[in-house]
């Protein structure tokens, strides 16, 4: 059971802010175990020069498999009329080493402040995942958005636990079943840019003088959803985009936590649709989505193996999902196969690479996963991932088997 603890029990920060009203909670998970991990295939579509050849192994620690590590603080305080303050700081890290996940930031998985009433809903600011994230995987994945690259937001990138910085976010109430949410960040990474060029001096010349970043630069993000979750039945629908602004599609790195460059602007938009039904002996899962002008996230596989340039204006990918699970015993068995089909390449791929050689694949994984409580907090759990074609690559493969230990507290 999760310790709610009054803040002045927590820090001496708090104490004089401590009332009988507000409450605070220490909260997280922790995810370890052992496991074996293969990557083979070409670094990635480059503009020049051979292919770096990848076949890379490695058997031992894994961890944040089913859930990404985490800890956090979350709270609220009772102003009176139904209405609430609300906030969730939430920080990642790896169980191998103790560093910090999300880049280093602190709390790199959620910082929220925001007011919540029962009748109207919740309005949230700050750091946090986007609306597929929270719906899509919610009802149309066996694997509930976890357990690495079995997940659903392999094929389906707008759900792999996007997170936008500087995000306003309102969701609904639930309407018996129904919600509704939508958000808008002034830019999905790092600091809001302002609105004109700033001065730049390069240090050591004061005569020299550029620009820093202006509003230019602010990646303008959108995200909204609908899901329905009530009884046997499941269902979402999302949509999403980002303004990229000075995107060069051949940097290689488009992910929503990425930086970019060149003189390029690209709209990446997606709109997905899934759910599930629960048969009680079975549960089905269903989910189909497109995505325009790029991919959301930027997965890496074996920290080698990751697109270069593919992505950018003009690429068009069809992701699809068809996942079952069911209870055996005390636990579940769960199984998905999702596809993400290369409709057409971008713009800038046809310009590099002009022979059929380089023709992309549709990439296939292939998953297998159960999970066992030993009580409500702690579970153990097995895994067997395999993708072709990763990234669209017809000799990339990636592989995943292992077992672990999961505790909630």
């Amino acid at each position: 059971m999760k310790k709610t603890l009054l803040a002045a029990a927590l820090m001496a920060g708090f104490a004089g802010v401590a009332h009988a009203e507000t409450s605070v909670t220490l909260y997280g998970i922790l995810d370890a175990g052992i496991g074996y991990q293969k990557v083979k295939g070409s670094e990635g579509y480059v503009t020049s020069g051979p292919q770096t050849e990848i076949n890379s192994k490695r058997t031992g620690l894994i961890n944040g498999i089913q859930s990404g590590n985490r800890w956090g603080l979350k709270g609220s305080e009772d102003l009176g009329d139904g209405l609430r303050a609300v906030f969730v700081l939430e920080s990642g890290f790896d169980m191998g080493t103790g560093n910090s996940g999300q880049g280093g930031r602190l709390f790199g998985r959620q910082a929220t402040l925001g007011l919540a009433g029962d009748s109207w809903g919740q309005l949230d600011f700050g750091r946090q995942t986007n609306i597929a994230s929270k719906y899509l995987a919610s009802v149309a994945d066996p694997f509930g958005g976890g357990f690495d690259q079995a997940n659903i937001g392999g094929a389906f990138t707008a759900a792999d636990t996007v997170r936008y910085d500087n995000l306003v976010m309102y969701q609904t109430p639930n309407f018996s079943g129904f919600q509704f949410g939508v958000g808008y960040s002034f830019n999905a990474n790092g600091k809001q840019a302002w609105d004109k060029d700033l001065p730049l001096y390069e240090t050591g010349n004061p005569n020299s003088i550029g620009t820093a970043n202006s509003k230019d630069f602010n990646q303008q993000a959108i995200t909204a959803g609908l899901r329905y979750a009530n009884g046997p039945v499941g269902v979402a629908l999302t949509y999403d985009q980002i303004r990229k602004r000075g995107l060069n599609p051949a940097s290689g790195n488009q992910g929503a936590g990425a930086t970019y460059s060149g003189a390029q602007d690209t709209t990446v938009r997606s709109w997905n649709i899934g759910g599930s039904y629960d048969f009680e002996v079975i549960k089905a899962y269903l989910a189909f989505g497109q995505t325009r002008n790029g991919l959301f996230e930027n997965r890496t596989f074996g920290e080698d193996l990751n697109q270069q340039a593919l992505l950018g204006k003009g690429l068009k990918v069809n992701s699809y999902l068809v996942g079952l699970s069911a209870p055996v015993g005390a636990g579940t068995v769960m199984g998905s196969w999702t596809m993400a089909d290369p409709d057409k390449a971008p713009d800038s791929f046809y310009q590099s690479y002009a022979h059929d050689s380089w023709e992309m694949k549709k990439q296939h994984t292939f998953s297998l996963g159960y999970s066992h409580p030993l009580s409500k907090r702690t579970n153990v759990y097995a895994i067997g991932s395999y993708v072709k074609n990763v990234y669209f690559m017809p000799d990339a493969k990636s592989t995943l088997i292992g077992v672990g230990l999961r505790h909630q507290f």
